[in-house]
Formats: C-alpha cells, sequence, structure tokens
C-alpha cells in the first residue's frame, strides 16, 4: 500500500476556473512527494482549453516526477488534427473551441505540442492503475492497447474482472463519482455543469469545485 499520499483530477475539458478553484483547495504537498495525476482530457468542449494545459503544463514542469499528465481521447485527436492525420473526429467532440482557444495565443507554442507528445497512457503504483478511460478485462496491462485505455466505456464498466488493483479513470461522467470494488470514476462532468472532482487515494476523500 502507497505511504504517500496521491490525488487523482476527473477531467477538466478546458474549464480553467474550476481547475484553479479545484488547486487551491488541495492540501498537496509535492515537496513530500506525494503525487498528483490528472486523468487526461484537458482540452474541448469548455472555452479555455489553452490555459488549462499551461496550468497542468507548469506543474509537470516545476514537479515531473510528483505529476503525472495521462492521455485522454480528445488529446489524441487533436494530436491527429495537428500531425494531419485526421481531422473528421473534431466536428463531433467539440475541438473547435479548443482551435479558437488556441488562435488566441498563436503561434501554436513548442512547449504544448511537447506536452502532447509525452502525455502517459497509465500509471501504475502499488495498489492503483490510472487510465482514461478504462482497461480491457482479461488483458494484461502491459499488453492494453491505446485504443482501450482512451476509449473503452461498457466493456469495462459493466466488467466485475479483478484487475488486482483499483482503477481510477476518467472519460465517462456521471453526475456523482462512480465508486465501486476495484472501480473509482472521477469524471463527474465539469464542463456540462457537473462539479470538476478530486480524489485523495488513500483516504478515499473526494474534493470537488
Amino acid at each position: 500500500m502507497e505511504d504517500r499520499r496521491i490525488f487523482a483530477v476527473g477531467d477538466i475539458h478546458g474549464c480553467r476556473e474550476k481547475l484553479e478553484r479545484l488547486l487551491d483547495k488541495l492540501d498537496w504537498r509535492p515537496e513530500n512527494r506525494e503525487e498528483l495525476v490528472f486523468l487526461g482530457d484537458y482540452i474541448d468542449r469548455g472555452p479555455e482549453s489553452f490555459e488549462v494545459v499551461e496550468i497542468v503544463r507548469e506543474l509537470k514542469d516545476k514537479w515531473p516526477r510528483e505529476v503525472t499528465a495521462l492521455k485522454g481521447n480528445h488529446e489524441q485527436m487533436f494530436l491527429d488534427f495537428l500531425t494531419g492525420q485526421d481531422g473528421i473526429s473534431l466536428v463531433h467532440n467539440g475541438t473547435r473551441h479548443t482551435i479558437v482557444s488556441y488562435d488566441r495565443h498563436s503561434p501554436f507554442p513548442v512547449s504544448h505540442f511537447r506536452f502532447y507528445l509525452n502525455l502517459e497512457l497509465y500509471h501504475e503504483t502499488e495498489s492503483h492503475i490510472f487510465v482514461h478511460a478504462g482497461l480491457r478485462p482479461g488483458v494484461p496491462l502491459i499488453r492494453q492497447t491505446e485504443e482501450d485505455c482512451l476509449w473503452i466505456r461498457q466493456e469495462f464498466l459493466e466488467s466485475e474482472y479483478d484487475f488486482g488493483k483499483t482503477v481510477v479513470f476518467g472519460h465517462t461522467p456521471f453526475r456523482e463519482p462512480f465508486i465501486l470494488p476495484g472501480r473509482a470514476g472521477l469524471d463527474t462532468g465539469a464542463v456540462f455543469g457537473g462539479p470538476l472532482t478530486c480524489m485523495e487515494i488513500l483516504s478515499g476523500r473526494l474534493i470537488t469545485a
């Protein structure tokens, strides 16, 4: 079991004010090696994607070992757009808000491109696995595909498969945190009017903004 505190933050989706209020509420102490894990989906749908990425990026740069920034499906779609691989997905997933946000800060910062490229697919500790969407039941962690880690829903949510550790995830919005044995879903629809939610992993305490 971990002997230091870990804080996990659900999907932000461009909601800068909620992120700032949440961070102000946290008694996170990185100088004591306490961890802060972001579960992905920093961008799209909300109005201030650039600002959210800048906040997370700066935290990651300042505390590279204590801050983990996971990749969400929206970051992958935006990367595909930036590298010319896909633009069709943007129409249905709110990425136009991200493009508008970045247009206000043109040219596109190299530091942000590096941030997107270096996002992690999952983060594992002694007792928890942190991932954006979930995991494919019956598949070892090392063999999980990027598509499942970023996109899976019902096959994961409806399964009672024991991954051996509690899986902490975002991606699928709930009115309240989705807490079951072996599962903790922290996307509470911040961009849809719900709160932005963080869980302090050891105690199970929830902090919202």
